[in-house]
């Protein structure tokens, strides 16, 4: 019997999914989660073989669950759900060891198939979402000014990220003025937006 984390914040969609997957005779769903955190602490709790986790969640995204389940459950296999696809979102996820990314659109006979498949060590990624990566290219930013516009993200003033950051105001403005020109933005909320766009926050 292969035991699932089902981790979407859409009660509905989660419910359905959790439903449907305990038609399968050999899958079963032994935790669901609403959170990254609650997701976390869920794979901590019930070391599911398999965790699908959705990539937007609040507090922490699939990708940075699955990062983090890599040292806390070394024997769950993790896989992000979609329906946002974010092309630089792939090579997150692969850096973060994901072994499964696919569209919300996949139907419950297809995910419980690729449920199976990283179960037993193999991969899938849907073929669009590749092909999307592909076309996108790499990120133009450093880490540093990815990170810098991840905390500009919710509005937060430089004074604030600098804090954050334990940079000075001035530096966090260069660096956001650097990150803001390579995306052709305006400011750095609009930067911040064009790179959620692209998976490269």
């Amino acid at each position: 019997m292969i035991t699932v984390l089902l981790a979407d914040d859409e009660h509905l969609i989660r419910g359905a999914l959790a439903s449907l997957l305990t038609l399968e005779d050999d899958i079963t769903v032994v935790a669901q989660a609403a959170t990254g955190d609650e997701a976390l602490a869920m794979a901590r709790a019930h070391r599911p073989d398999v965790a699908v986790l959705d990539l937007q969640m609040p507090g922490l995204d699939g990708v940075a669950v699955a990062d983090q389940l890599r040292g806390a459950v070394p024997g769950c296999a993790t896989m992000i759900v979609t329906s946002h696809a974010r092309a630089g979102a792939l090579k997150r996820a692969l850096s973060a060891g994901v072994r499964g990314f696919v569209p919300k659109t996949v139907s419950a006979q297809q995910l419980a198939q690729i449920i199976r498949t990283v179960h037993t060590g193999g991969r899938y990624v849907d073929q669009e979402l590749a092909a999307d990566a592909i076309a996108a290219g790499e990120s133009p930013l450093t880490p540093r000014e990815a990170e810098l516009l991840s905390y500009a993200e919710d509005g937060a003033p430089v004074a604030d990220i600098a804090a954050r950051a334990s940079l000075t105001s001035g530096t966090v403005r260069n660096y956001l003025s650097s990150a803001a020109m390579k995306l052709g933005a305006e400011n750095r909320h609009v930067a911040a937006r064009i790179a959620r766009e692209h998976g490269w926050l």
